[in-house]
């Protein structure tokens, strides 16, 4: 796990196949308990990126980006990167 820039609301995952249902899962669960704004996971495998963020009181899924996708963030003005760069 990756904290973004020291943000403490963001958190950026790339789960091993072993961790991908904990990190879906119970993580997913437990980072929406503890008010984090925003959540990454980034699948080696898949070569996506798949983006939660706050809504209604809970983390929800709201984007699943691919390699020649953009990712941003409304959490972190200025920043942009394409996923491809994760891979």
């Amino acid at each position: 796990m990756f904290r973004i820039c020291g943000c403490d609301d963001s958190r950026l995952l790339s789960p091993g196949k072993k961790n991908e249902r904990r990190d879906r899962e119970a993580k997913l669960k437990l980072y929406s308990v503890q008010g984090v704004h925003e959540y990454w996971i980034v699948s080696l495998l898949e070569q996506k990126v798949e983006v939660y963020r706050r809504s209604q009181g809970i983390l929800r899924l709201t984007l699943t980006l691919y390699r020649q996708d953009e990712l941003t963030s409304p959490l972190l003005p200025g920043f942009s990167c394409v996923v491809d760069k994760f891979f």
